[in-house]
């Protein structure tokens, strides 16, 4: 039975790997006609900054949105890039990570297919990312691609 795709996930996080993990599920998009989405996921030292006050959201909004878009640049012309920012943690709750908030994101956007970079975060949180493919590539229901 051949693979039907109809929507990729890549969560992405501003990094180079995740640039690499865009062009790929760009690609697999391309490949099977289908659209992709850009998960950005903010990892914990972002959250609690803007949770403390010490950066203002509007201002990591503008910065995510800017990287955003240069991902939906990469896209082929047949391929639409929808986007969404997420916070990969919470300070309130705790089953909040990366993992799960890119799990729910794939049954929100109902999601065929997955590609998610094996390299972290940038800063202090620096394995955020290959925590999160851990956990995606364990519960997934959907094939993931992990670069």
């Amino acid at each position: 039975m051949p693979l039907e795709v109809d929507t990729v996930l890549v969560p992405v996080d501003g990094t180079e790997a995740s640039v690499t993990a865009a062009e790929y599920a760009l690609a697999v998009a391309d490949r099977y006609d289908a659209d992709a989405h850009a998960l950005y996921v903010l990892g914990e030292t972002v959250t609690r900054a803007i949770k403390a006050g010490d950066v203002a959201e509007d201002d990591v909004v503008e910065d995510t949105n800017t990287f955003l878009a240069e991902v939906a640049a990469l896209a082929p012309e047949d391929v639409t890039v929808e986007s969404s920012i997420a916070y990969g943690f919470s300070t309130s709750r705790k089953l909040q990570h990366p993992g799960s908030v890119i799990l729910d994101c794939a049954d929100d956007v109902d999601a065929d297919f997955l590609v998610i970079p094996r390299e972290g975060m940038r800063g202090d949180a620096g394995d955020v990312l290959e925590k999160a493919a851990e956990y995606v590539l364990l519960y997934a229901s959907q094939p993931v691609l992990s670069v």
